[in-house]
Order: structure tokens, then C-alpha cells, then sequence
């Protein structure tokens, strides 16, 4: 058996090896232990990361704007069904129409489990750009007008609901359209809907002067400091900052007992009560990915979702059978998947051992 906090700051001090700083958790049957190792920047007074470092979490926001749309879909101010053009019906330039494909209409759902059939990234914007030198903030121009303006220069890859395509633009669209049903911002919609229930106080969009000043600076994977993302009105794709600490009490809500056990806890079961396969071995959820080992390899529980942007790497992930769960946020621009992949496979398979058990 192993310590569940000599494993996490293992974990911790061989990401500090290959990143400007990192925050690693690790979850187990209700324990928590969290660590860091590095600096938030280069030279003493970068300060080593801790569990209210924020960091920019990236596509880690998904899981939040599927929350949101799971909240609102219990309450009964969406349905998972509403197509995405009645939802838009009065914010979309006169003229412009939600792209169509076969008989089934774009909907709510199919943005959360990116089987709306839309590409990536909005209208004339390419992959190559997210990381360009040229472009430090590329999704800065990502407005509402010209997101929606945008759908009439686009064309859906798949019918809706019949494959997965993971889609960027889709999820940013999810965000926007349920901000504009809740008539409020992105922000305040996470914060009312997931934040204030959870009671979690590191998890914004806009951060505070004293929130800002536990940023950790992003980085470049050479160790150059990068510009803060914005993702103005796509931020329902990745805009969120977060905190190793906020984040575990989000997956000790995900590993809850019963939906009565936390104030999300219907919610929670909602997002996980829709499935659609990927392939024979993974599949989506609302928000997250799954996917089951090879029996050879323990024939484990996965469910998980990772982050990047300019200058940020995050892995979120948890086995609800198993009752665990692994968290890694970094400053730097490489990925953390792996580590963080190892260590829930060890808390896994081994178990740990905690004070008091």
C-alpha cells in the first residue's frame, strides 16, 4: 500500500522537472491530498504553486458548461432537445440560420457531446493559429456577433447526433446560448449555476484583483512567459481559472453517493445518464469523456477531461467505482496527461493508505 500524499507530491516533483510549476491532487474514498512543486515563475520570487494557485484551466470549462445545461435542462428553462436555432431565434443577425444537416435539428445535447457535426474551430480560423507567436490571445475576437454571423459561413462535417467531433466552437455555442436563455453573462452563469452550490470561490472567468495576484503566469514550453488567454464569447470552450482546491470539490461531488449527497448531485447523475460511443471502449458524456481499460490493464472506470491553452496544461479525471481521482494544472504549455493518466491508474490498482484508517 502507498501514502496517497507521498504519491501526489511524487507526481508533483517529476512535472516540476518539466514544468515552470504545477499543482497536483489526488482523491481517495474521501481523502484529499494536494501538493506543488516549482515556481508559478522563473527565480525565487515566482513562489512555489499551492492549492489556491489559480491556473487557466482550458477545456476543463466544458465540464462546467455542462453542468450549467444540466441544471437549467432540471429546471425546466431548457430541455436537452431545444435546437440551438430557437434557443439563438432572437440574437442571430437577420439572415444568418444555424447550419442544418438530415432531419434532426442541432441541439442542445449534441453541443455538450460534440456530436453536432461542426468543425472545431469558428469560420476562418485555423488550428495552426492557436499556438502562433503572431496570435498570443487567438480566440480574443470570438465576440457573440461574430460567432453567430459566423454560422452563416459555416457547414456541419456529420448529421447531428451520429458521430463525435470534438468541437471547440459547438461547446462555445452551448455556453453562449444557455447565457443568453438565463439572460446573463458566462461568468455569472457558472458562478449561480455550479460555483455558488458547490461553494466554490477560485472558479471565474474574470478574475479578482486578489484572485489575479495567485495567477500563475502561463509559459511557453521553453519556460517564456505567454499572455493570459481570452476567449471573449467562446469562453463556455475553455475561458475558465481555477483552483486545485475548487477543483477537488468538484470531483468529491462526482464521487458522491447519491444525488442527495450534494447540492449538484441530480445534476451530476444527469450528465452522466447520457452516453453516446465513441467506439467499443469510450464514449461522451454530457462534458466528460469515458472510457473502460482492457481487462488485462484492470478493466478500470475513466472518466476525465484535459485542458491546454498558451500557456496552461490541466487533466482532470476520477473512477467513481473505485472512488478516486487525479487532478494536475501546470503553467507551462505542455502536457500533463500522462502523469496525471499514471497516477489515477496507481490510486487505481494499488490503493493508498491514509491517517486515521
Amino acid at each position: 500500500m502507498n501514502d496517497l500524499g507521498s504519491l501526489v507530491q511524487q507526481t508533483a516533483d517529476r512535472l516540476a522537472g518539466q514544468q515552470v510549476g504545477a499543482v497536483v491532487a489526488g482523491l481517495a474514498r474521501g481523502t484529499v491530498e494536494i501538493r506543488g512543486a516549482g515556481r508559478t515563475g522563473p527565480g525565487a520570487a515566482g513562489g512555489p504553486p499551492g492549492p489556491d494557485t489559480l491556473f487557466e484551466i482550458g477545456s476543463v470549462t466544458k465540464v462546467f458548461t455542462s453542468l450549467a445545461l444540466a441544471r437549467l435542462a432540471l429546471a425546466g428553462t431548457v430541455t436537452l432537445d431545444d435546437p440551438l436555432a430557437e434557443v439563438l431565434a432572437d440574437a442571430l443577425p437577420a439572415g444568418v440560420a444555424v447550419p442544418a444537416k438530415g432531419p434532426e435539428p442541432l441541439a442542445l445535447r449534441h453541443l455538450a457531446t460534440h456530436t453536432s457535426g461542426l468543425p472545431r474551430l469558428p469560420a476562418g480560423m485555423l488550428l495552426s493559429s492557436l499556438l502562433s507567436p503572431n496570435k498570443p490571445d487567438p480566440y480574443a475576437h470570438c465576440t457573440a456577433d461574430a460567432l453567430l454571423s459566423g454560422l452563416g459561413r459555416t457547414r456541419l462535417r456529420a448529421t447531428p447526433g451520429r458521430s463525435f467531433r470534438y468541437s471547440n466552437l459547438g461547446a462555445g455555442l452551448l455556453g453562449l446560448a444557455l447565457a443568453h436563455r438565463a439572460g446573463v453573462g458566462y461568468g455569472e452563469l457558472v458562478r449561480r449555476e455550479v460555483c455558488e452550490p458547490l461553494g466554490l470561490k477560485d472558479t471565474v472567468l474574470e478574475p479578482s484583483p486578489e484572485q489575479t495576484a495567485r495567477l500563475a503566469p502561463g509559459h511557453t514550453p521553453g519556460g517564456r512567459p505567454v499572455p493570459a488567454w481570452h476567449l471573449a464569447d467562446l469562453a463556455g470552450a475553455g475561458g475558465l481559472r481555477s483552483t486545485a482546491a475548487d477543483l477537488a470539490v468538484l470531483l468529491r461531488a462526482q464521487l458522491a453517493d447519491g444525488a442527495e449527497s450534494t447540492p449538484l448531485g441530480p445534476a451530476i447523475a444527469l450528465t452522466r445518464e447520457v452516453r453516446h460511443r465513441v467506439n467499443p471502449v469510450a464514449w461522451m458524456h454530457l462534458g466528460w469523456l469515458g472510457h473502460r481499460l482492457h481487462a488485462r490493464q484492470g478493466g478500470h472506470l475513466q472518466i476525465w477531461h484535459n485542458g491546454g491553452t498558451g500557456g496552461y496544461r490541466s487533466f482532470v479525471a476520477f473512477d467513481p467505482e473505485r472512488q478516486v481521482g487525479v487532478i494536475v494544472l501546470a503553467n507551462t504549455r505542455r502536457s500533463v496527461d500522462t502523469p496525471a493518466v499514471r497516477l489515477l491508474r496507481t490510486l487505481q490498482t494499488t490503493g493508498a493508505t491514509f491517517p486515521g484508517q
